[in-house]
């Protein structure tokens, strides 16, 4: 689907298409995102004082937490960012400036937009291109100053022989021909500028800033009339298109429809729910940077100010050593909406290697068939497969369904090795092949620990 006013109901079977259980978790984003679009129809000033429900997933690794959010933000259409809150608690951590979040979904929603711009002027930037390719095959002949009947035929005859190039520009019988075009080069000369400590993370870029005040360089280089058209098109599109609305556009959905997954959040939370000394501070003085951002603040950013009042936030953690009461009461009070996620097992496993349009048993089923290979993969080796990953994560450390990655990889390896081969055609997995590769790796715990 690509309506951007999907119902809770048509979301979550949108993710139902690609997560498997969590169902939870999808009827909370679901309703999240539905509020998102409510809101831009609400009249009259209380639009203003509707905040978006920030979520909480709590669950181990390899449960979909993601992948919710990263579906989420496709079906919003809305430009999306994951960052991983432990990495403002790196050594020599000195409060890195997390208003960066902002600015790179800035960025994001930008490049976002330009995309969807170029893509509508794609087709009239193409003619024009197409233009100045044959201006290079048939350079167009200097007026006369007092014109005389000969040189009426002969512009006649250029305007008949520019026709049928033009016809064969558009059935591609041109397309290997070598020509010389003249491409444009950005001329703003190179240097370094040493400023206050932040310039780089609010995203300013002196080329962007000078890059008016300097000539563009031309430069001649040789291409296919195919090569040239490609350049020819993303040059014309560049001019068609209005960056001042494109950058308003982008501004609007970040502020409107942003969505920021803060991953890892458990791991700025102090250990012991209270202040204390060492790792605690640091975790706490993150969280005291990002509480603002979250809360609701004006962002400086290269393209102007980003209000982040309506932007949602979906955290998610393990939570295995701390729990989310553990975070500072003002960041708890602005994730409203918790969702534990459910470990997954054997029978959630099966549906994951067949179910999802993107099923591991099909990305491989697609990759062999490139080479001529049929795979197949009989339903009790899968059950097998499963039942093997789920003892793994029981023995060992949980990683959910990324487990099935692994173990997919250690059963074809050989396999994946030896194609192309003329003489197979076809990949045929049983249960017995299964137990024969993986049984005794498993049951040898310390083996299994560095391949598994």
């Amino acid at each position: 689907m690509t309506r951007k006013d999907l119902t809770p109901r048509e979301i979550v079977k949108e993710l139902d298409a690609y997560i498997i259980g969590q169902d939870n978790a999808k009827k909370a984003v679901a309703i999240a995102l539905r509020n998102r679009w409510r809101r831009q129809h609400v009249k009259g000033p209380i639009k203003e004082d509707i905040m978006p429900n920030n979520i909480i997933l709590i669950g181990p690794t390899g449960v979909g937490k993601t992948e919710i959010a990263r579906r989420l933000s496709n079906l919003a259409h809305a430009p999306f960012m994951k960052v991983e809150a432990s990495k403002f608690t790196e050594v020599g951590y000195v409060g890195r400036d997390v208003e960066s979040i902002i600015r790179d979904l800035t960025n994001i929603s930008v490049n976002l937009v330009k995309a969807e711009r170029i893509n509508e002027v794609t087709e009239q930037a193409t003619i024009m291109a197409n233009e100045r390719i044959l201006d290079v095959l048939l350079p167009p002949r200097k007026s006369a100053r007092a014109p005389e009947p000969s040189l009426e035929i002969k512009d006649e005859q250029l305007s008949n022989t520019r026709e049928k190039f033009r016809e064969m520009l558009n059935n591609g019988s041109l397309d290997e021909r070598v020509i010389e075009i003249t491409v444009h080069k950005g001329g703003t000369p190179m240097m370094q500028v040493f400023g206050p400590a932040g310039m780089e993370e609010m995203g300013l870029n002196l080329t962007e800033m000078l890059g008016s005040a300097f000539p563009k360089k031309k430069k001649l280089q040789k291409a296919t009339v195919a090569e040239a058209r490609k350049i020819f098109t993303q040059e014309e599109a560049e001019k068609l298109v209005d960056n001042d609305r494109i950058i308003q556009e982008a501004i609007r959905r970040v502020e409107e429809s942003g969505i920021v997954f803060l991953d890892e959040i458990d791991k700025i939370a102090s250990s012991h729910g209270e202040s204390g000394r060492g790792p605690d501070i640091s975790r706490e003085g993150v969280q005291r940077d990002i509480l603002p951002i979250v809360e609701g603040s004006n962002v400086q950013t290269k393209f102007g100010v980003v209000r982040s009042d309506h932007i949602l936030f979906i955290a998610a953690g393990a939570f295995h050593m701390t729990k989310p009461s553990d975070l500072i009461p003002e960041l708890q009070g602005r994730f409203p909406i918790r969702v534990e996620m459910e470990s997954l097992g054997k029978d959630e496993f099966i549906k994951i290697l067949q179910n999802p349009r993107n099923a591991l048993l099909k990305q491989y089923h697609a990759l062999l068939k490139t080479e001529g290979v049929e795979l197949i993969v009989e339903d009790n080796a899968i059950e097998k497969i499963a039942q093997l990953a789920a003892e793994v994560n029981d023995k060992m450390e949980n990683i959910g369904a990324r487990r099935l990655h692994t173990i997919m990889t250690t059963l074809l390896e050989d396999m994946l090795f030896r194609i192309p081969d003329k003489e197979i055609k076809e990949v045929r997995i049983t249960r017995e092949d299964v137990e024969k590769k993986l049984s005794e790796l498993i049951k040898d715990r310390d083996l299994s620990r560095y391949i598994l």
